[in-house]
């Protein structure tokens, strides 16, 4: 991290964290946040469910609620970039204060309710995206939907034919029953209709699910026989969890949705044990708690074949995204793997 990066998180940490994350996607936007660069390799050059990515690092949904900084994170670093939520229509989402930074945990808490423009807008935005960055869309339902499984596939229809990858989000524990939908009924219905519309594209994309981490085994086990069973491409794992275990902050008991370092284990373990039960036929994403290579590493050799951040960024700026490529790129060599693909699932025995 550079002195000048070191500073500007420090002031932005003495603000409101939603202000100081609004002025973030402001800085990305006029071009004047640190632009660190892509790093890749031979090694570190892969591809998760037939698209080519240049190194496994990807940003995490949340971050571009509203795909409003798009050129900006395509000069970043990452290998791909996921925005989003967006529901068909927009939505104000839960009152204020809903974010909080944990600094003694080095984790966030949220509980934003899939605030978003709405999809016509951020389909709009979509259009202009710049395209050489691997883009994904997380797809969100309404909160006073009256079909909440087929909103899903109303924004993705809307905005499917301007990414290059979709996401159902439906375990977000900010949005009242939200979670009920990965029960194996409601989410082979759901996924029929998303999948459905995914086969209506121009050119049909790669959909993925993302799950919560707060799933038990045989639930798990369900979810990943209708993944299986759906034709998705791929499962995320995981969101935020609504655990409180360990925390020393003063905001640990607020509500929302946790994440960060101490999600790192619990989310490991959940994908893991998916990579178990699918055998590795489906590619999975890490997501939760990675704030370094090492952790990056760690996702991949439990069964990711690429990983995703968000919260980490709060504590050691977008300087982290080329910290992490870089490293993993040396952890790969050091352990004699030729590629990121030679790496997945190769310690998923620990976690499980």
């Amino acid at each position: 991290m550079t002195p000048l990066e070191r500073l500007g998180l420090a002031v932005m940490h003495r603000m409101d964290p939603e202000t100081a994350h609004g002025l973030a996607l402001k800085a990305l936007q006029a071009g004047v946040a640190a632009a660190p660069g892509l790093v890749t390799s031979d090694r570190l050059h892969c591809t998760l469910a037939g698209l080519p990515l240049p190194n496994p690092v990807g940003l995490a949904a949340g971050f571009d609620k509203n795909a409003t900084a798009l050129h900006g994170l395509s000069r970043a670093g990452f290998g791909f970039v996921e925005v989003g939520a967006a529901t068909p229509r927009p939505q104000p989402g839960n009152p204020r204060p809903r974010l909080f930074r944990l600094a003694e945990d080095r984790a966030a808490i949220n509980r934003f309710g899939f605030n978003n423009d709405g999809m016509e807008a951020i389909g709009a935005r979509l259009r202009t995206r710049p395209r050489d960055l691997v883009l994904g869309l997380n797809l969100g339902a309404n909160k006073d939907s009256a079909d909440r499984a087929g909103d899903f596939a109303r924004v993705l229809a809307h905005c499917g034919g301007d990414v290059d990858f979709a996401t159902v989000n439906v375990s977000s524990p900010n949005t009242e029953k939200l979670r009920d939908l990965q029960g194996k009924a409601a989410l082979s219905a759901l996924l029929a209709g998303v999948m459905a519309a995914r086969d209506g594209l121009a050119r049909p994309i790669p959909v993925f699910l993302k799950i919560a981490p707060d799933l038990d085994d045989a639930e798990l086990a369900e979810v990943a026989e209708v993944a299986l069973a759906s034709g998705v491409a791929g499962i995320i794992a995981t969101n935020t969890t609504l655990s409180r275990a360990g925390l020393q902050s003063r905001h640990a008991q607020e509500p929302g949705g946790l994440s960060g370092q101490p999600l790192f284990d619990r989310a490991t373990r959940v994908l893991a044990r998916l990579s178990q039960l699918t055998e590795g036929t489906l590619p999975l994403i890490g997501v939760g708690g990675v704030g370094s290579a090492e952790q990056a590493y760690e996702k991949i050799r439990a069964g990711a074949s690429a990983v995703q951040l968000y919260t980490a960024l709060v504590y050691g700026g977008l300087s982290l995204v080329s910290d992490i490529a870089r490293g993993l790129d040396s952890l790969l060599a050091a352990d004699g793997f030729g590629s990121v693909a030679e790496a997945v699932g190769t310690g998923r025995n620990r976690w499980l």
